[in-house]
């Protein structure tokens, strides 16, 4: 079928691969609609590699997508042929400890979707387990339904966040994560989110979303000396690390107030240095969050519901024959761009 193809790094390929796939009984065929470009597709293709996962031979690229179920599996009871669904893109070892403690995403056998070696979903299309398909109600494009997976990423640091009604948060970062994060607290309860980053082209694009949302371009002012101004001394509740960035390190913790909650979101090489005894001293929790756990359905839930508008975050949009394309404007890093989108017909 026709795939997407990362050929080594810098060099893309739109062209016939060969795999193949067979539709178990507890699984289904997806015609591909369409499929975001992640940062970590970017990674891949810039860099051949994220850490110790290194491209080195050819690998079809996208894991947020959605599509049409074409064929299913005898045993698939819930989901129909020519429902649109969204699918979340690792398959756990079902037996593994880590799925029976309910802690599915940091399973060490997860085989994900464009994660060398494994081949994503860039293609016509894929077949993947049921019990990871979603389906999407009506109204909702398959676009949207591609969104749900970075979306996924801000519910499960919302959800580690443990966010309570009026709560304010901080968060750093104004990436696509970033802005998840941001609109996933609001949507969790919170009642007013900064973020936080030095482009502001994102920060203009989080701060027209909601009045709730207040921007803070920490190239022109000091992050810590604007929120205690805010907050009347006393810091956030919730603090999102998601830039990835060690720039930030530590001084982020100081904008959380006394007893609060920092979630590490946004990950990177290497290591940052830690004021151990602050952190005791503020009483502060720090949590840290891998991909998801259980989070499609709730993502799919609050669009359909009307709480967080997605399609807001989708900045361009490609076909699928202009997928190299749509890859190096990706990699462009245009600073008004949340994401890029590819549409196969």
């Amino acid at each position: 079928m026709k795939a997407l193809v990362l050929e080594s790094k810098r060099n893309l390929s739109l062209r016939d691969f060969p795999i193949t796939e067979t539709v178990g009984p507890y699984d289904v065929k997806i015609q591909i609609r369409a499929c975001g470009i992640c940062g970590s597709d970017i990674h891949y293709y810039v860099e051949g590699a994220i850490g110790d996962f290194i491209v080195k031979e050819p690998m079809i690229l996208g894991h947020e997508a959605a599509g049409i179920i074409i064929e299913k599996g005898e045993k698939v009871t819930n989901l129909s042929i020519g429902d649109l669904v969204c699918m979340e893109p690792g398959i756990p070892n079902r037996r593994s400890r880590e799925v029976m403690e309910g802690i599915y995403n940091i399973d060490p056998d997860v085989v994900f979707w464009a994660t060398p070696p494994v081949h994503g979903c860039l293609r016509e299309t894929v077949v993947h387990p049921a019990q990871f398909c979603f389906k999407l109600p009506p109204g909702l494009s398959a676009a949207e339904g591609a969104m749900m997976e970075p979306l996924a990423i801000g519910i499960e640091a919302a959800k580690k966040a443990a966010i309570k009604p009026g709560d304010t948060a901080l968060v750093v970062g104004c990436g696509t994560i970033g802005v998840m994060c941001a609109i996933s607290a609001l949507a969790g309860g919170c009642g007013k989110v900064f973020i936080s980053d030095v482009k502001q082209e994102k920060l203009d694009l989080a701060g027209a979303y909601d009045k709730n949302i207040t921007p803070v371009n920490t190239a022109k002012r000091d992050l810590r000396e604007f929120i205690m101004k805010e907050t009347n001394g006393k810091g956030c509740n919730v603090v999102f690390e998601a830039s990835g960035s060690p720039k930030v390190y530590p001084d982020f913790f100081r904008c959380a107030r006394r007893g609060g909650k920092v979630v590490l979101v946004g990950m990177m090489n290497g290591t940052v240095p830690l004021d151990v005894s602050f952190l005791q001293g503020q009483g502060l929790s720090i949590e840290t969050i891998f991909r998801y756990i259980n989070c499609f359905d709730r993502a799919i839930a609050l669009v359909n519901a009307g709480k967080i508008d997605i399609k807001r975050f989708i900045s361009k949009t490609f076909r699928f024959e202009d997928a190299i394309a749509a890859y190096e404007y990706a990699a462009a890093g245009h600073p008004d761009v949340v994401k890029v989108m590819i549409e196969l017909s």
